[in-house]
């Protein structure tokens, strides 16, 4: 049977990573969470969990989880954001394929929870993640903040049944806070690789976000919960592009 390592990153979790780390029982080995300097009570809540505990300086979402993938003991490394849980369903399922792992990684669906309500359409659901990994066949790449874990090439995975649970978000001005943060990072992102946006790429991005999402995915269905979370993702695209727009007019790219 492989031994499992958790890793978490975190910073000011406190009111969601007890949960976390409490679905990891019985199925992770050792737990690694690597905290960005909290100011909360995240690493004594930690502590209380038996887990191996190291502050690092924030550099980009990709760079903390690569770094905290470093630190893992064991080969097979379940990965978990602090605001995310295992239900009991993929619990089971991962129990099941710890006996005999016949992949290289698997996904899981993840299940959002916006204002107290699990959001079941748009494009927040089945919101499909590689999770669980042979931590020797891959890395964690993309631009900040939207990082993801890719395999090497003729690596498989398989999904397993079950969800993660995240509290994507309590309320909408906490939303609203989100998008405007990173719609910030994603601009300057963007525009450390060069790209640019012209004088109508914010508005046909939101346009296109909000239709996909809340037609296409049928984001109604949600209610109206499914609503507002589909329009202020879509201003979310909006922001991004607008402000990359900013930093190519400011430096005269064309």
């Amino acid at each position: 049977m492989p031994h499992i390592s958790a890793v978490i990153i975190s910073f000011n979790e406190e009111k969601y990573i007890g949960r976390c780390l409490a679905s990891l029982e019985g199925i992770a080995d050792e737990i690694v969470v690597v905290d960005s300097y909290s100011t909360d009570r995240t690493g004594e809540i930690c502590r209380n969990f038996n887990v191996k505990f190291v502050t690092h300086e924030f550099e980009g979402y990709v760079e903390q989880k690569n770094y905290a993938l470093s630190l893992a003991s064991n080969r097979w490394v379940l990965s978990l954001d602090a605001d995310e849980s295992l239900s009991g369903e993929l619990r089971e399922s991962i129990l099941r394929e710890k006996e005999s792992p016949g992949f290289d990684g698997y996904m899981f669906n993840r299940l959002n929870n916006y204002c107290g309500r699990w959001i079941r359409h748009s494009r927040w659901y089945p919101d499909r993640h590689l999770r669980l990994f042979d931590a020797l066949k891959g890395r964690w790449i993309g631009p900040n903040p939207h990082d993801t874990f890719r395999l090497e090439p003729g690596c498989k995975s398989k999904r397993l049944k079950g969800d993660i649970l995240h509290i994507i978000h309590d309320s909408v001005e906490e939303h609203v806070d989100k998008v405007n943060r990173f719609s910030t990072i994603s601009a300057e992102e963007y525009f450390r690789n060069g790209k640019k946006a012209g004088p109508f790429t914010a508005h046909l991005h939101m346009a296109w976000s909000f239709f996909r999402s809340y037609i296409l995915y049928a984001g109604f269905l949600d209610g109206h919960y499914g609503y507002t979370a589909c329009i202020i993702s879509a201003m979310g695209s909006f922001l991004k592009y607008s402000k990359l727009r900013k930093l190519c007019l400011e430096t005269g790219r064309k």
